[in-house]
């Protein structure tokens, strides 16, 4: 399926020598990234991809997403020099059946008996971090940009670290479903028991829910500290607080959407009753049809913000987590920037939903090149130093370790 697959195909400008100026040891260069794939060449990609995933019942996903992931490394162009994919889509396949044998796994066990339910999601738990960081090493490993392949140094120690906070909760809520029992059976538990319980469980979900922008953070900070390229290993200077920081605005922004259909609703009423008032004074037989047109107002105007919020928490999240994230992230000679701004983005997400649902999901090829182009074009790179020098050496020393990296962790989760 690999040899005779024509879509699949990498990039041999990556490979390319090229000629850089040489800057000054200790000033800063400005890279180009760019983005240079179109709607219409994905669509060809796209449109196979899915057809062949229908016809083989999914067994062709892997290889959809290593084409996918050819075509848009293939368009990301990095100081002239585009990103060039190398992975193995049968090794992907691999990954992809581990997964199907999990999930099937489940299932099963969920029909068997809420025991072994609960056993095979502690072990799916168990399993996960190490599935996660090997993914990372994977499509790390499998990336290259003038020829040397980049590298996942995160530690299996680390990635069970950063999902840490995501744990701990689970743990609290096994615990306190063991005084419960399982489901069916009739409860044992007195009244002030299950009053306690309630009030334990409403608190671990208030430390989850408290717990997330640390959660975030630490898994970030394991992403990209352990990035590695050409000698270079980056590192991310925010601090946790920084994330409940962002986490603070995106729920102040939040609670101003929910005032804002607060006070709509509060107009609608103030509108309506007058017009009904209106109505029994002048003998009219509208107070009926007033009250009735306030119920659909009403219901229009939480819907409208209800949607609203969607166009524009979402967006205001990704783009200043971003901006965060890439903003403070850097090693020795290697500094990187964002500016994603919120309008644009609130725009192309907004347009994007519009045209996928007027197309019937046709548009969804486009839309993703056009988010992907967005996202990419608004990130920033500086370095020092000669990248011709440590480029050229990490050449010498990186083909071998790169190639047996990505064959000892031959394996893509999709995560």
């Amino acid at each position: 399926m690999q040899q005779s697959d024509p879509h699949f195909t990498f990039d041999n400008r990556a490979f390319a020598p090229t000629q850089l100026s040489t800057p000054e040891d200790d000033e800063p260069r400005a890279m180009s990234v760019q983005f240079t794939g179109s709607g219409s060449e994905y669509f060809r990609i796209w449109i196979v991809n899915l057809l062949l995933i229908v016809v083989t019942l999914t067994l062709y996903w892997p290889f959809a997403r290593a084409r996918r992931l050819a075509y848009f490394q293939a368009n990301t162009v990095i100081d002239g020099q585009p990103l060039g994919f190398h992975g193995d889509p049968w090794k992907m396949f691999r990954g992809y059946l581990m997964m199907f044998v999990l999930a099937i796994a489940y299932s099963i066990a969920s029909n068997a008996s809420p025991v072994a339910a609960l056993a095979s999601v502690v072990i799916l738990a168990v399993v996960w971090p190490a599935l996660w960081r090997a993914s990372l090493q994977f499509r790390l490993a499998n990336t290259s940009w003038r020829g040397v392949r980049f590298a996942f140094k995160g530690s299996l120690g680390g990635a069970y670290g950063a999902m840490l906070p995501a744990f701990l909760p689970s743990v609290v809520f096994l615990g306190l479903a063991a005084f419960v029992g399982a489901p069916g059976e009739e409860s044992t538990l007195t009244e002030a028991q299950g009053a306690r319980l309630a009030f334990w469980m409403g608190a671990a979900m208030l430390a989850f829910v408290i717990a997330l922008p640390w959660a975030l953070a630490r898994i970030k900070r394991y992403q990209h500290q352990n990035y590695h390229y050409a000698g270079q290993t980056t590192t991310l200077m925010a601090s946790t607080g920084q994330f409940y920081v962002l986490g603070l605005k995106l729920l102040g922004v939040s609670l101003a959407l929910v005032v804002v259909a607060v006070g709509l609703v509060a107009v609608i009423a103030l509108v309506g009753g007058g017009l009904a008032v209106l109505s029994g004074l002048f003998g009219g037989e509208g107070g009926g049809k007033a009250s009735a047109a306030f119920g659909v107002m009403t219901v229009v105007a939480i819907a409208g913000v209800y949607i609203a919020s969607f166009f524009v928490v979402g967006p205001y999240g990704v783009s200043r987590l971003q901006n965060l994230v890439w903003g403070h992230t850097q090693s020795a000679r290697i500094y990187f920037g964002s500016d994603l701004r919120l309008l644009p983005l609130a725009g192309r997400t907004t347009l994007n939903v519009f045209l996928t649902a007027l197309t019937l999901g046709l548009y969804r090829p486009f839309a993703v090149v056009a988010m992907t182009k967005l996202k990419l074009e608004a990130v920033s790179i500086e370095v020092t130093g000669s990248v011709d020098d440590w480029v050229a050496e990490a050449s010498a020393m990186n083909d071998a370790s790169g190639d047996a990296a990505g064959d000892f962790f031959g394996f893509d989760m999709g995560l």
